[in-house]
Formats: structure tokens, C-alpha cells, sequence
């Protein structure tokens, strides 16, 4: 279990580390990670699905001094903005999975507000990490082995192959039988083994650096993530 714990962000962390120069001015910028309790949201979105992405799925991740306790699975389903209304021509209040249609940095607002207002726990970063930017790095590091056979699937469609969720149109023909997080949970062991090879770690994290400047790859505030790895250190949170 303790191992299953730390596989969602082993591609995060590997990812944040080569960010580590790329943003190196924000290093001492925002709320120290390090020190005390801290939970930072993950965001998983499909990136053209709506206005600046649908948010599929979401981990909170539950940090004590910079180290990884535990994570809870945040499933978008059902959960609304306590206040806001729907974007665009969407009826009723601002639901989880639309909350970043307006804009990337109120959208991360948005989320830290639904999950702070309708599960009781506190966000004191977020991250979006888009399918599109996850696909550059699988596609940078191929022959991707999930479950020890070669997949020449896109991250999206990894989870889809083994997410048993069949409430949604079309899906009649869905074959899976884990939970949403479950399925995610799939794609990142697959990443997490492969940064053991020092070759395709260096490529992922090259093409990460590639991906964040372009947006497929966002933090709020940039400043408390490359200070907890500056502090911690890479190897460390493993």
C-alpha cells in the first residue's frame, strides 16, 4: 500500500524536478510545502474537450514536512462551486468538471473552491497536468509497458480501457472494471517505471520542461513546488 501511495506522483515529481530551472526566480514564492500539513490538487483534463479543458479526474494529495502521507481520489462527478454558476450556456451551478472554462488560473481558483467547500479539506496548491502534455512524454519515452505489455495507446485511452465507469453515452462497450482512480492509478505506474531507466527519465523531464512552456502542464503557485523539491530533494519524496 505504502508504494501504491506514492505511484500518482512519481510523474509529477519527475516533472517538477526538471522544472526546477526552468523556473528558478519563483523559487521562494508562495506557501512553503515543506513545513507542516499541506494538500495539493492535482487536476487530470482533457485539454479540447471545452474551453480550456474538462477535468476528468482529481487527486489530493496529503503532504506532512514535504513528505507524501496519503492521497484521496476527487471524482468531478456531482461536485459543484458552492456559489457560481454554470459557464457558457450550461444551466444550474458550476460543476467540478467545468470549472476551468473561463480561464486556466480563475479555473484553479474554482477547483480549490469546490473541493475546500463541498469535501471539508483545504488546498494549498493546484496542478493541471493535460492529456496532450502526458501524450508528448509517453510518445517521447515509447515502448510505454503497462502491466508489462507494450501499449501504443494514448494516456486517455489507457484509463478508458480499464475505467469500468459506464455512465456516459457510447459507453456500452466499456470493458474495464476498476474505479476511475484505479484506471489512472494504471497509467502512472506504467510512468513511474519507466523513470527508472536514467535515459528515458531525462527525456521525460526534457519534454516536460517542453510541455509546461506551452501550457500542457500549469501550477499555482509555481513558486511552493520548486521549493519543496529544492528542499527535499528529487529522491527524497520516493
Amino acid at each position: 500500500m505504502k508504494r501504491r501511495k506514492k505511484l500518482i506522483i512519481a510523474i509529477l515529481l519527475v516533472i517538477l524536478f526538471g522544472l526546477l530551472t526552468l523556473i528558478a526566480g519563483a523559487l521562494f514564492i508562495g506557501p512553503d510545502l515543506t513545513q507542516g500539513e499541506m494538500n495539493v490538487l492535482v487536476l487530470a483534463s482533457d485539454k479540447y474537450e471545452q474551453p480550456n479543458g474538462g477535468v476528468d479526474m482529481a487527486f489530493l494529495i496529503h503532504l506532512e514536512n514535504g513528505s507524501l502521507v496519503n492521497y484521496t481520489p476527487v471524482y468531478p462527478g456531482g461536485l459543484s462551486h458552492p456559489t457560481k454558476s454554470a459557464p457558457g450556456n450550461l444551466g444550474g451551478k458550476m460543476m467540478f468538471h467545468d470549472c476551468l472554462w473561463n480561464g486556466v488560473e480563475e479555473g484553479m481558483q474554482n477547483a480549490k473552491e469546490i473541493v475546500e467547500s463541498r469535501l471539508g479539506m483545504r488546498v494549498d496548491a493546484v496542478v493541471i497536468v493535460y492529456d496532450e502534455g502526458l501524450d508528448k512524454i509517453i510518445d517521447a519515452i515509447r515502448p510505454l509497458y503497462v502491466d508489462g505489455k507494450v501499449s501504443n495507446l494514448s494516456a486517455a485511452n489507457i484509463i478508458r480501457e480499464n475505467d469500468g465507469y459506464n455512465g456516459y453515452p457510447g459507453s456500452g462497450n466499456v470493458q474495464g472494471n476498476m474505479s476511475r482512480a484505479d484506471a489512472v492509478m494504471v497509467l502512472v505506474k506504467a510512468l513511474a517505471n519507466a523513470t527508472k531507466d536514467p535515459a528515458k527519465k531525462n527525456t521525460m523531464i526534457k519534454v516536460a520542461m517542453d510541455q509546461y512552456s506551452k501550457g500542457n502542464i500549469v501550477m499555482t503557485p509555481a513558486g511552493a513546488f520548486t521549493r519543496l523539491l529544492a528542499t527535499k530533494g528529487f529522491e527524497s519524496m520516493f
